[in-house]
């Protein structure tokens, strides 16, 4: 849905038009996953597909949401009832994003907020950050609160820690609110330093195709939080703050530490040496090397399907029928569990590869996956 229908619904909805209407996307993690919550590195780039929300400021308390995608009507809160984990509906994330921002002594006094999306839900492309991201945005450019994007950022995966209750890291929401079109995000999510890193690869003759397996996941259920809860008994156990802190030459040193501790040695092999391939696609990108970051996309599906065991067959299918038909590299992207992967091929192959996956999801007797292209494209922005 454009601005313009997103207009036109809100006035139907309230009676009026909007005073405005933001856009966030959702994102595609080129490399470095289940790192942010080890304060490690990543490297996201924003998707074209995105949150649309039409927005006005209300002053009597109420916040009043509706959506476009869902079956229901129009769902009206009192700000002073907003409590955490209160709502366990879509509803959640915009008003977990509300509580969050008067929770940081910022004024917001209600409003009337009208969303869609075309980011695919369920599918490990961040479809609830880019919700929390437009609502946030809207909000701060409505009550003048003069929150960068990365502070929105924190306050979004504050919201859904707290009020959604998913145990998410920060990079999601940083993606939506500080990506910029034709580049990655090369960030450091201990401090938030970020660095744009151009990745155009279309001007190279390949494409980077976003696989979505249709296998639905959620970050509330137990087996992500088992993953971050793994993370930190390693990181206690080793003496550091965060698994940021174990250096790649002294990996072998730190599991030999750990020592029958076997789920917990597997957790942080996978941390350490994907932190390292976030820093190894950085420099090949930057050097000019693209195709040769297809091997590190490679690696880090065997660490994230062995070590850190979150892929599932239908990613697996995908990785392995692209890689056979010619692929340049491939990986399982997003939390895991089902989702998304992603394909790096020579344009030429695309086809073929498409294909090929798709006769593969049928004769395994998948649900056929969805496959488009991921072109790098803005953050958050106002659209209307």
């Amino acid at each position: 849905m454009g601005a313009q229908q997103a207009r036109d619904g809100f006035e139907e909805l309230y009676g009026a038009a909007p005073e405005g209407v933001w856009a966030a996307p959702g994102r595609v993690n080129l490399i470095g996953e289940h790192t942010d919550y080890n304060d490690g590195f990543v490297m996201p780039f924003a998707l074209p597909h995105t949150a649309v929300a039409a927005v006005s400021r209300r002053t009597d308390g109420v916040l009043r949401l509706h959506s476009a995608d869902v079956e229901s009507g129009v769902t009206e809160l009192r700000l002073d009832d907003l409590a955490p984990e209160s709502d366990k509906n879509w509803t959640a994330y915009p008003a977990g994003v509300v509580w969050a921002l008067r929770e940081a002594g910022h004024a917001v006094t209600g409003a009337d907020i009208h969303l869609t999306s075309t980011v695919p839900s369920g599918a490990g492309l961040s479809s609830s950050a880019a919700l929390e991201i437009v609502v946030a945005l809207a909000l701060n450019d409505l009550f003048s609160l003069g929150l960068q994007g990365w502070r929105l950022a924190r306050l979004c995966q504050r919201a859904e820690n707290v009020y959604v209750g998913a145990p998410v890291g920060i990079m999601d929401q940083t993606a939506s609110a500080c990506c910029e079109a034709g580049h990655a995000l090369f960030l450091d999510t201990r401090d938030l330093s970020q660095k744009q890193i151009p990745f155009d690869l279309a001007a190279e003759g390949m494409r980077l195709l976003v696989v979505d397996t249709q296998v639905k996941h959620s970050h509330s259920e137990g087996e992500y939080g088992k993953r971050r809860a793994g993370c930190e008994k390693g990181a206690a156990l080793l003496g550091v703050d965060a698994l940021r802190d174990v250096p790649h030459a002294d990996l072998d040193a730190a599991l030999a530490r750990l020592g029958d501790e076997e789920e917990v040695r597997r957790l942080v092999r996978h941390i350490v040496t994907e932190n390292a391939r976030v820093e190894r696609v950085v420099s090949l990108l930057e050097s000019g090397e693209t195709r040769a970051i297809g091997p590190v996309l490679i690696e880090g599906h065997a660490s994230l399907r062995d070590d850190f065991r979150i892929s599932c067959p239908e990613l697996d299918l995908v990785v392995d029928t692209a890689l056979a038909s010619g692929a340049l590299g491939a990986r399982m992207t997003g939390g895991g569990f089902g989702g998304s992967a992603i394909v790096l091929a020579e344009e030429p192959d695309v086809d073929a590869i498409t294909k090929a996956v798709t006769e593969a999801f049928a004769a395994a007797g998948f649900t056929a996956p969805r496959v488009f292209e991921a072109v790098p494209s803005p953050g958050a922005r106002r659209v209307h």
